[in-house]
């Protein structure tokens, strides 16, 4: 397997996008309303 090198612009949009997913799913829990996600093809809505 490949190992692949980021540079440090890549390596900081991934770690800002997965606190932006955190943050999504914290809003979600506040709100109490559904996340609609992609599972086997198909869009489900899920309660975070």
């Amino acid at each position: 397997m490949k190992e692949y090198k980021r540079s440090l612009d890549q390596q900081k949009i991934i770690d800002s996008m997965s606190k932006v997913y955190e943050k999504l799913i914290e809003f979600k829990k506040k709100s109490n309303s559904e996340l609609i996600i992609m599972k086997d093809n198909k869009i489900v809505s899920v309660k975070p």
